[in-house]
């Protein structure tokens, strides 16, 4: 007898599913809680249904959800990220605050070797998150990021840090 069902197959295909991706459910609905500053039930109700409904809607433009192959390294990334961001507010706020700074803007050809497609918007999204730096262009021909930097007397410097910091990382999780 089959028990092939029309929804399971569906599934496969990339239709919506409730809990497709199930780590975005999580964030959406610990932001929401952030943002409310409460655990009063109602908040916990919203919580819920956002986390639920925001992933099943946008479904269709994310595609279908995806385990990290090195959980370890993403964490470990996820803290390199916001330890760059909180150093580069501070170095970004040192230069806009002190009239005696004089930053050396430059744009930055950042190649990279990712071959995943949402490892490299995920590392042009690193990029543009960190203060003092902005990710322009995404090269698929060339194979490389155009960056904005604020301050980059030493461009190559800016290249070897996100090739270590962050390409490296991302080539451990994506593959």
């Amino acid at each position: 007898m089959n028990n092939h069902h029309p929804e399971s197959s569906r599934d496969r295909a990339g239709q919506r599913r409730w809990l497709a991706h199930p780590a975005l459910s999580v964030v959406i609905a610990v932001v929401w809680l952030l943002l409310q500053g409460s655990l009063d039930l109602v908040h916990l109700l919203w919580a819920a249904i956002l986390g639920l409904v925001l992933p099943w809607l946008v479904h269709g433009f994310i595609g279908a959800g995806s385990r990290p192959r090195a959980p370890g390294a993403a964490l470990k990334l996820a803290f390199t990220v916001l330890w760059d961001i909180l150093v580069a507010n501070l170095a970004v706020a040192r230069i806009v605050l002190n009239p005696a700074s004089a930053p050396q803007p430059a744009w930055v050809r950042v190649p990279y070797t990712l071959t995943e497609p949402r490892g490299v918007a995920l590392l042009a999204t690193i990029i543009t998150n960190t203060p003092g730096t902005v990710s322009c262009v995404v090269d698929e021909a060339r194979r490389e990021i155009l960056v904005h930097a604020l301050d980059a007397p030493h461009p190559q410097a800016i290249v070897d840090d996100i090739a270590r910091r962050y390409e490296r990382p991302l080539k451990e999780i994506f593959g």
